[in-house]
């Protein structure tokens, strides 16, 4: 797989004249998935022309449709910024991308929880960057996070784990919309998608049993959006011990005795908490390869990302 192509605030790279040398940029972001992530840096504030005026800059009025302001001196930046906004998520669409990731706390780039000044001269956490907003109104499936939220080890699995699927999506598509292929897609997700949400995972599939006989746009439309609208679910331990359990089943008439029973006690712990994930799904895999199980070989949930990441190992 090629690198993939993600979207970022260029501040959390350090590589912003915002910085003024004194942010170096996000560690994880730019030491660890910049292995397997080409990154695409957008400036807003440089963009806009508020190399002097940014820091002071905040969201004022109504939270559903907010100015950008300046508080000393009034100047109203809403214009600018929107212009010019909607011009790079444009630009931005011709990309190829599988991701953004945006700014926290920004009153430009921020995804959520931004100040907001209201009228009555509260402050309300309930805004969205203007270019933010924008940019995933533009973009409503593409993967989304901001760096804040990233710490959060189940967060980060779970955008990282977005951005692979739709690298996987686009990879698939490009060699034509054939209901074929979208079925090969659909099979090797699938115990991925039951990961993230049971209700989906049959819903995806009563679509795809249908396929032959719908149009093929339409098909793959509503097949994306429900694929995204899956895997922006938290995929719990519950869930996740449920698709261990079920990858199981594929075993009985392999396992030893003892092999079913250390396999047995070593989800039970990771369903206690006391073991990460990577650890049943590391014996899973080596079941895989023992018994030379030829449709969990195709099983994108057992291996969803590059284990140089990390993303299964917190419990």
């Amino acid at each position: 797989m090629k690198k993939i192509c993600v979207g970022i605030n260029a501040s959390l790279l350090g590589d912003s004249v915002l910085n003024k040398g004194k942010y170096k940029g996000d560690r994880f972001l730019k030491e660890t998935l910049s292995h397997f992530v080409d990154y695409v840096p957008v400036y807003p504030e440089e963009g806009c022309g508020l190399e002097e005026v940014w820091e002071a800059l905040r969201l004022e009025g109504d939270l559903g449709s907010p100015r950008l302001k300046h508080p000393k001196t009034g100047k109203d930046y809403t214009e600018r910024v929107t212009a010019w906004a909607r011009k790079k998520a444009g630009e931005l669409e011709g990309e190829d991308l599988c991701g953004f990731i945006f700014k926290s706390r920004s009153p430009i780039s921020g995804m959520e929880r931004v100040h907001v000044h209201t009228e009555d001269g509260s402050r309300r956490k309930d805004g969205v960057g203007l270019f933010a907003s924008i940019l995933m109104d533009r973009l409503p499936l593409l993967p989304v996070e901001e760096d804040g939220r990233l710490h959060d080890p189940g967060l980060r699995e779970n955008f990282i784990e977005r951005i692979f699927v739709f690298k996987r999506w686009r990879e698939m598509i490009a060699g034509g919309r054939r209901p074929g292929r979208l079925v090969d897609f659909h099979t090797r997700h699938k115990l991925l998608i039951l990961a993230h949400s049971p209700k989906h995972y049959t819903s995806l599939g009563r679509l795809v049993a249908k396929a032959k006989g719908m149009d093929t746009q339409d098909l793959f439309a509503q097949y994306l959006a429900l694929l995204m609208e899956a895997v922006r679910l938290k995929a719990t331990v519950k869930k996740h011990t449920n698709v261990l359990h079920h990858l199981m089943g594929y075993f009985k008439k392999d396992l030893s005795g003892d092999e079913k029973q250390e396999l047995l006690e070593v989800i039970d712990r990771y369903y206690e908490e006391t073991l990460p994930l990577i650890v049943p799904v590391t014996l899973m895999n080596h079941y895989v390869r023992k018994y030379d199980q030829p449709y969990l070989k195709q099983q994108v949930y057992l291996a969803p990302h590059p284990v140089e990441l990390k993303l299964r190992n917190h419990a």
